[in-house]
C-alpha cells in the first residue's frame, strides 16, 4: 500500500465493495459469528490492519473461532500501539509504583487524572498528541488533536478551563515547516478559541530531527468539584448506552491505529487515513450538555469517542464495568450511508461521547441534549455476563470477551540496546568549541541565541491564541507558566508548564527526563505555585528498534525516579512511538507538564522586570555546562557531551524558596534559567515591558552567560536583604547581578546592548520566516493535502 492509499481500503476496499457489503447487510451475506463458525478459513486482512501473525492467531484462540469483520476490525484498533500501549506497559508500571500521593483522587488508568487542589475543588488534566495526523493534514491533525484531549477532560465530569500546547517541527527555514506549522497553529488556535478556551501556554522549537515527524501535543485542563468526578465504566443491568454528539462518518476511519502505529517513510505515511474533521461549534454544545448532564446526576459512566471511536468507547466502558454490554450497531447516526459495520466500529469521527444511563433517567438526558441540539440515541444496554455484543440490523457480528479487547491485549518487552554512538556523542564536549574572545563576540552570539528559531520571540504564534477568554487567566505567555483563577471568591488559581528538552535527552535520556521535569516544576514554582501533580507526553522512535526501547525505557526510569524524590505523583499521559522517517527516528522527548497550586493568584509572580531601581539576583549555582547546550547548536550547530547535572533536592530548594518569596510579596518577577541559559533569560525579562538593566558578572562571563546549569532562576526585588535571608535558610545560593533601570543590558566589560537593538533581533525571526500571521492563517485550508 502505498502513500496516496486510503487505509479504509484494508477494512473495506473500494466503494463497490462497500455498496455489495452494504446490499449484503441487509440480506444473507453479512460476516456474521454464525458464518464465522462455520467458516474459520476464510482469509483475512489482518496484515493489512496491523496485525502480526501471532496477534491474529491469539485473537482467533479467544473466540475459538476467526473472528468476524466487525471482529478483526475492534481488535486491530484496539491492539494497535496508540491504543493497548502494548510495547510501553512494562515500563509505564513504574509510574504506578510511585508512593501514594494525599493529593491523587484519581489516578492512571482514567481518561485523566485528578487531583485535589484545596477548598473542595479538584483538577484534572492531560496533555496527549497527534502528532502524525498534523503532517498529513495539519489544520486539522491540530485542531482534532485539541477536540480530542478537551473531551477527555469533560469525561472526568469537569469544566474545561484552558489548554496548553507544546509544538515541534524541522528545520524553521525548510520548505515542509512552512507547510505544516502555519496550519497547525492555525487549527489549535481556531478549535480552541472556537470552544472559547484560554491557551495558557505551551512551546516552540525547531529541529532537523522533527524533519517529516512534528510533534503536537495539546494539553487540557478543568476543574470541578471532588464530588462531581465521573468515571468510565459501564455498570446496572438494564442500563442504557445513549451515543450523543456528532453524527458518524467516514473521517479518520483507523486514524491513531494506523498514522500513530508506523513510521513515515520518506514520502510520507506508508497508510493514510482520512484524518478526522473537527466542528468547535458541536463541541462547544456538547460541552454544556455534558455539564448539565452531570450537574442532574443522569449517567453512571461516561466515555468520550477519540482514538478508535466506538471500538473504544464500547469496549473500554464494558470492560471497566461490572457486566457486558449489547449494541445495535444501526442505531448509530451516520452522515454516510454507506459506511459498512466495521466502518463505523473504526471510525473516529469528532465531537461524539457514550453515556451509560439508568432507564429512568433517559427521558431527561434526551431532554438536555435537545435543549443543546445535541443528537443523542440509545444504542444498547448494560447486560448481565461477560460479553460485548454487537447486532447489525438483526444479526449477530460481534461477540468478544470486552476486556480482551480493551485491557489484555498483547504486551511486549521489546528487546533494548544502548546506542552505538552514545559514547562517542557525550565524548565530543562542547568544552572544545570556539568561545567568542572579545566583547563584540560575546554580543554577536548573546543576539543570535535570542534571534535563533527556538529562542525568538513568539508572539507570531501566540497571538493568534485568545489568552483571557473566560476573564479569569492570570498568567500566559510570554509568562514561564500559565496561572488560571478558579475560585472568584478565594483566588485560588493554579498554575501549568509543559517541557521538553530533545536534546538533552538524546544525550543522556534518564538525565533529560529529569530535566524536563525539572524546567517545567521550576517554571511552576517561579509563579509562586507549589508543584502538585505531573502529565507526560512521551513521544520515541520506532518500538521495534532496540535503541530506541533503550531510550524509552530510561526516560520513563528517569521521570519515576524524579518524580519520587520531587514527591510528585504521576496522574496519566500519553506515549506517541513510532515518530520517524525511514531509519532515523526523533530525538527522545519526553514532553512534561507540571500542575501548581496557588493558594490565592494575586500573590503570583510574573517574568518580567516592570521597575526600575529593583536589585537583580541570580538564584543556584552556575557550573560550566554546555551539553545540549543552546548556544552550542545556535553558534556551532553541535549537539554533543553530558547534559547539565540534575540536582533535584536543589530543584526542590529552590521552588520551596520561590513559593515563600512570593507569599511575602518581596520579590517583583521571576524567571527561570533553562535553554539558552542566563542570556536568553536577561533578554525576556528586560524585554517584556522595556526595562533594562546594569549589571556585573562574577567569572567567566561566557559561563555566566550560556551555562544551562539546572535548578536556577533569576529574581528582582526591592528588598534585597529579605530575598538573602531566605535563600540563606533554605541553602540557596545567590548572587547579585545588579539593578534594573534603563534602555539596554549593560554587563560591565562584557556587552552594552540596546533594548531596540535585542528587540529587533529578538521579534524579526518568525515573522520573516512565515509571514504575518493573517496571510499564513487558511493557508492549509481543512481537509487538504499540499502537494507542493
Amino acid at each position: 500500500m502505498n502513500s496516496e492509499d486510503d487505509a479504509r481500503a484494508s477494512i473495506a476496499a473500494s466503494a463497490s465493495e462497500r455498496g455489495a457489503e452494504r446490499g449484503r447487510s441487509r440480506g444473507a451475506g453479512v460476516d456474521t459469528v454464525e458464518i464465522a463458525g462455520k467458516n474459520p478459513d476464510d482469509e483475512q486482512p489482518w496484515a493489512e490492519l496491523g496485525l502480526k501473525s501471532d496477534e491474529y492467531d491469539r485473537i482467533r484462540g479467544i473466540l475459538g473461532r476467526r473472528p468476524t469483520t466487525a471482529e478483526l476490525a475492534m481488535y486491530s484498533v484496539m491492539w494497535s500501539e496508540h491504543c493497548s500501549y502494548k510495547s510501553s506497559k512494562v515500563h509505564l508500571r513504574r509510574f504506578g509504583d510511585l508512593p501514594p500521593s494525599d493529593a491523587l483522587l484519581v489516578g492512571i488508568g482514567e481518561n485523566a487524572g485528578v487531583v485535589d487542589v484545596g477548598d473542595g475543588y479538584a483538577v484534572t488534566f492531560k496533555v496527549e498528541s497527534h502528532n502524525h495526523p498534523s503532517y498529513v493534514e495539519p489544520y486539522q491533525g491540530a485542531a482534532t488533536g485539541v477536540g480530542g484531549i478537551v473531551r477527555d477532560i469533560l469525561t472526568m465530569g469537569a469544566r474545561p478551563i484552558a489548554v496548553m500546547d507544546s509544538l515541534r517541527f524541522g528545520r524553521a527555514d525548510a520548505p515542509d515547516t512552512a507547510r505544516v506549522l502555519p496550519g497547525v497553529v492555525a487549527g489549535v488556535g481556531g478549535y480552541g478559541n472556537c470552544l472559547g478556551l484560554p491557551n495558557i501556554g505551551g512551546e516552540l522549537l525547531f529541529d532537523d530531527c522533527y524533519a517529516g515527524n512534528p510533534l503536537v501535543n495539546a494539553l487540557c485542563v478543568g476543574v470541578m468539584k471532588h464530588e462531581d468526578v465521573r468515571l468510565a465504566k459501564a455498570e446496572g443491568v438494564g442500563n442504557k448506552v445513549i451515543l450523543f454528539g456528532a453524527r458518524t462518518g467516514g473521517d479518520g476511519i483507523g486514524g491513531v491505529s494506523v498514522l500513530a502505529s508506523e513510521t513515515f517513510d520518506e514520502e510520507g505515511p506508508a497508510k493514510r487515513p482520512s484524518v478526522q474533521v473537527g466542528d468547535p461549534f458541536t463541541e462547544k454544545l456538547l460541552i454544556e450538555a455534558c455539564l448539565e448532564i452531570f450537574a442532574a446526576d443522569l449517567v453512571t459512566g461516561i466515555q468520550d469517542l477519540g482514538g478508535a471511536g466506538l471500538s473504544c468507547a464500547t469496549s473500554e466502558l464494558a470492560s471497566a464495568g461490572t457486566g457486558g454490554m449489547h449494541v445495535d450497531l444501526d442505531a448509530v447516526p451516520l452522515r454516510d450511508s454507506t459506511l459498512t459495520p466495521a466502518e463505523i466500529l473504526m471510525s473516529e469521527s469528532q465531537e461524539r461521547m457514550c453515556a451509560i444511563v439508568e432507564p429512568g433517567k433517559v427521558d431527561a438526558f434526551l431532554a438536555v441534549c435537545r435543549k443543546w441540539d445535541v443528537l443523542a440515541t440509545v444504542i444498547g444496554e448494560v447486560t448481565d455476563g461477560d460479553r460485548l455484543t454487537v447486532d447489525w440490523h438483526g444479526e449477530r457480528i460481534v461477540d468478544v470477551p470486552p476486556r480482551t479487547v480493551a485491557h489484555e491485549g498483547p504486551v511486549y518487552e521489546r528487546p533494548m540496546q544502548r546506542p552505538a554512538d552514545l559514547d562517542d556523542l557525550q565524548a565530543d564536549d562542547p568544552a572544545a568549541l570556539r568561545r567568542p574572545r572579545t566583547p563584540d563576540e560575546l554580543a554577536a552570539h548573546w543576539l543570535a541565541v535570542v534571534a535563533s528559531p527556538d529562542g525568538a520571540d513568539k508572539t507570531w504564534v501566540t497571538e493568534q491564541y485568545d489568552r483571557y477568554v473566560r476573564g479569569n487567566t492570570v498568567l500566559a505567555p510570554p509568562d514561564d507558566a500559565g496561572v488560571v483563577r478558579i475560585d472568584e471568591e478565594s483566588h485560588r488559581g493554579i498554575a501549568l508548564a509543559l517541557d521538553g528538552n530533545g536534546r538533552y535527552a538524546r544525550l543522556d535520556p534518564y538525565a533529560g527526563a529529569q530535566l524536563n521535569l525539572a524546567e517545567a516544576y521550576r517554571n511552576v514554582a517561579v509563579s509562586g505555585a507549589r508543584p502538585l501533580a505531573v502529565t507526560n507526553c512521551l513521544n520515541f522512535g520506532s518500538p521495534e528498534e532496540p535503541e530506541v526501547m533503550w531510550q524509552f525505557g530510561e526516560a520513563v526510569r528517569g521521570l519515576a525516579d524524579a518524580c519520587r524524590d520531587l514527591g510528585l505523583p504521576v496522574t496519566g499521559g500519553n506515549v506517541s512511538l513510532y515518530n520517524q522517517t525511514g531509519d532515523v527516528a526523533i530525538n527522545p522527548t519526553p514532553v512534561i507538564g507540571v500542575l501548581g497550586v496557588h493558594e490565592d493568584v494575586r500573590t503570583r509572580v510574573p517574568t518580567g522586570w516592570r521597575t526600575a531601581g529593583e536589585t537583580v539576583l541570580l538564584l543556584g549555582e552556575t557550573r560550566p555546562e554546555f551539553g545540549g547546550s543552546a548556544w552550542a547548536s545556535v553558534v556551532h550547530g553541535h549537539l554533543g557531551g553530558r547534559p547539565p547535572a540534575v540536582d533535584l533536592a536543589a530543584e526542590r530548594s529552590l521552588g520551596e524558596l520561590l513559593a515563600a518569596l512570593s507569599r511575602q510579596g518581596v520579590v517583583g518577577s521571576a524567571h527561570d534559567l533553562a535553554d539558552g541559559g542566563l542570556a536568553q533569560a536577561l533578554a525576556e525579562s528586560a524585554l517584556r515591558h522595556g526595562v533594562g538593566a546594569r549589571l556585573a558578572l562574577t567569572g567567566d562571563a561566557f559561563t555566566a552567560l550560556f551555562s544551562e546549569s539546572a535548578a536556577r532562576a533569576v529574581v528582582t526585588t526591592a528588598d534585597p536583604h529579605a530575598v538573602r535571608r531566605a535563600a540563606e535558610e533554605a541553602g540557596v545560593p545567590v548572587t547579585d547581578l545588579g539593578t534594573t533601570g534603563g534602555d539596554a543590558l549593560l554587563v560591565e566589560g562584557v556587552a552594552d546592548l540596546s533594548l531596540a537593538a535585542l528587540r529587533a533581533a529578538w521579534s524579526a525571526t518568525l515573522p520573516a520566516l512565515f509571514g504575518t500571521p493573517e496571510a499564513t492563517v487558511g493557508a492549509v485550508p481543512a481537509g487538504t493535502v499540499p502537494t507542493s
